[in-house]
């Protein structure tokens, strides 16, 4: 990612004129930048808005005049001075052409406001909408009911009783669906991120789209859509349990995060962010005993530990590998034996070395477990997933910016 602003890109990116590479760069910049993702979206408005504008023939007679004042004698010709323009540009047929252009421009400008501004009631938020659907009972925007459609704006709630469920389309990438007793809002809706906030309650994510662009903020966590489907649910405690039904999403909060793979889920808790994802056939015990080890134990209990590296099975590599740099020191070693013991290292992946946490050596190790646990699923259903997941991220981000 740059570590400046990268404001001196944004006409490039939103013209498609720069590298793969840079590209995927700026689009992770712009999501976390909202100064540069501001003046990306004035770029952008004004890009739009120089597509409307009418295209009109010059006179063949203009270009020749052109190459005379350029190229005449043989010499370039410098510009008039500045007091001979000034008085050229006030005459009437200058002047009116300019207030034509600025009408144009505030005409076009005032349309596209209008086509893209939420109808929502006075006194309520303006802005970009997402539109909803009622698929039963009474779902309410605000203190509106929601009838078979309705507009849910930036800043707006969308709240469902006992009774009642909706269905939120994402922009052009996606849906969500909102069970019933849930409370959801819509925190930002832009070409380079759009995303909800999950206060209580349990929706179903369905996404198209590169990755990094769409978002849930919980109490506890954030779910980061990297192509996927998935369910997110938070407690009243503000917990929140997310389940990955195809593709991956990633829990962060803070420097801690969670990479949850497909038929896995992950746990989070206020304060703490995301616990260490599993995959859910595995083991009442493994799980309750994984629970403790993230949550609730203190430091130099191994009673918790030791249930899950005794219980692990092949494909609980997923849970002992995310293990590695979450345990303590003197932990750590237990947690590798148990995981090279079930998968041995790659060549060149050393004990000494993953002890250190050594990044490339876990990398290495990784992409050899990925396999290990597609092909240990009692139906399978990873296998397509492990296929994506071995392209690499990089090739998904690198059509990041190009959405």
């Amino acid at each position: 990612m740059f570590s400046k602003h990268v404001s001196s890109l944004s006409s490039a990116y939103c013209h498609d004129e720069i590298s793969p590479e840079q590209s995927r760069r700026v689009a992770e910049h712009l999501i976390s930048c909202r100064r540069c993702r501001r003046e990306f979206e004035e770029v952008r408005f004004g890009a739009r808005l120089a597509a409307h504008l009418p295209l009109i023939e010059s006179p063949d007679s203009l270009w020749g005049g052109i190459e005379i004042a350029l190229y005449g004698n043989g010499r370039t010709v410098l510009p008039l001075p500045r007091k001979r323009i000034i008085p050229y540009l006030m005459q009437p047929r200058f002047a009116l052409a300019s207030l034509a252009l600025v009408v144009l421009v505030t005409g076009l400008a005032t349309f596209w406001l209008r086509q893209n501004k939420s109808p929502l009631k006075s006194g309520e938020t303006m802005g970009p909408f997402w539109d909803v659907a009622r698929l039963n009972g009474a779902p309410r925007i605000g203190s509106a009911l929601v009838g078979d459609k309705a507009k849910l704006g930036v800043g707006q709630w969308l709240e469902t009783d006992t009774t009642s469920r909706a269905q939120i389309i994402v922009s052009d990438i996606g849906q969500v669906e909102i069970d019933p007793n849930t409370r959801v809002r819509l925190v930002e809706t832009k070409p380079t991120e759009h995303r909800l906030e999950l206060a209580q309650g349990r929706l179903s994510a369905r996404i198209s789209a590169p990755p990094k662009l769409f978002f849930v903020d919980t109490p506890s966590g954030v779910a980061e859509d990297l192509g996927c489907a998935y369910t997110l649910e938070v407690d009243k405690a503000g917990g929140s349990l997310l389940r990955v039904t195809m593709g991956w999403v990633s829990l962060q909060l803070k420097d801690r995060e969670s990479v949850v793979p497909a038929g896995a889920a992950c746990a989070t808790k206020p304060g703490i962010g995301p616990g260490t994802p599993y995959f859910e056939d595995a083991s009442e015990q493994f799980r309750v005993a994984l629970s403790s080890v993230d949550f609730e134990r203190d430091m130099g209990d191994y009673v918790a530990l030791g249930i899950v590296l005794s219980s692990a099975r092949v494909r609980d590599t997923l849970t002992l590998w995310n293990l590695l740099p979450r345990v303590s020191s003197p932990e750590r070693p237990l947690v590798y034996d148990r995981l090279a013991k079930l998968a041995p290292p790659p060549p060149g992946v050393t004990r000494e070395g993953v002890l250190k946490l050594n990044q490339q050596m876990l990398d290495a190790w990784k992409e050899q477990l990925e396999f290990r646990w597609a092909n240990s699923s009692p139906s399978g259903p990873l296998k397509a997933w492990a296929k994506v997941w071995a392209r690499g991220l990089g090739k998904l981000n690198g059509v990041a910016g190009k959405k």
